[in-house]
């Protein structure tokens, strides 16, 4: 890769986004992980090298203070957008209000937030290294609705709408604008915020033959960001093999049908 590019992983503490710090910091990348757990980051940042920064998304105030660190103490060669979640599995009309409004600010707002906050400072990072990548985490919740996910299918079809406007806004500047979709992914933070207990949290997943790891997850991410620079993939949707679609999970061992051979 030549001199190390920088990048900014939001949502860095947990999950996705600190898989995809120690899997950034193991490519050699220069990686700022960002989210609002301190002493998450200060753990993540002894084990990886990683720069950290704790910063809210959903703040003005926040993510103001990050962009001027950013400014202060480097370039910026990519973005990836990871931070976001789910409140609550309630029909759309008993639905939550504050959930609903709390989604749409992680998942929707914040990724604006965040962008247009560092657009300039990733506009020269790729004057100096010759291109820029702004990558972002949704989910296939964000292209499927399904019963029960009213909010965060709605705030993921909103996040995926921006990423489209995005792209084509940047039309013609050296800066990639690609999304990761992923399904089930095997990440009991996730499931426990959303719905409130261990025990349902943990029944998400049982019976299902390999669910996604955060881990998979960011290997496709840096995997996106390392092709070459004029290689854009706009839109990479993962689910694990038991998971056909949304809606079409299987439990239970995946074996071949015998009464085909």
């Amino acid at each position: 890769m030549g001199e190390a590019r920088r990048v900014v992983v939001t949502g860095a503490s947990s999950g996705i986004g600190e898989a995809t710090v120690r899997r950034f910091r193991e490519h050699g990348w220069q990686v700022v992980g960002v989210a609002r757990r301190a002493d998450r980051l200060e753990a993540l940042a002894a084990a990886t090298g990683a720069e950290t920064f704790v910063a809210d998304v959903t703040s003005d105030d926040d993510v103001a203070a990050l962009r001027a660190h950013l400014e202060a103490t480097g370039p910026v060669h990519a973005l990836v957008n990871n931070a976001g979640g789910a409140r609550g599995s309630d029909t759309v009309e008993a639905g939550s209000i504050a959930d609903w409004q709390w989604m749409f600010d992680v998942n929707v707002l914040g990724v604006k937030r965040v962008v247009s906050a560092l657009l300039p400072l990733l506009r020269r990072g790729a004057q100096q290294a010759g291109s820029a990548d702004v990558l972002t985490v949704t989910s296939t919740a964000g292209l499927q609705a399904y019963a029960g996910g009213g909010g965060y299918n709605a705030a993921k079809f909103a996040a995926h709408a921006l990423v489209g406007a995005l792209r084509l806004e940047l039309k013609g500047e050296p800066i990639r604008v690609m999304e990761v979709a992923p399904g089930m992914v095997h990440t009991p933070e996730f499931s426990l915020k959303r719905l409130g207990s261990s025990e349902q949290a943990e029944a998400v997943y049982e019976g299902v033959d390999h669910p996604l790891t955060a881990d998979d997850v960011a290997s496709v991410i840096v995997q996106a960001l390392e092709q070459p620079w004029h290689v854009n993939q706009d839109l990479i949707v993962l689910r694990p093999v038991a998971q056909a679609a949304q809606y079409a999970l299987h439990r239970g061992p995946l074996e071949v049908n015998s009464e085909l051979l």
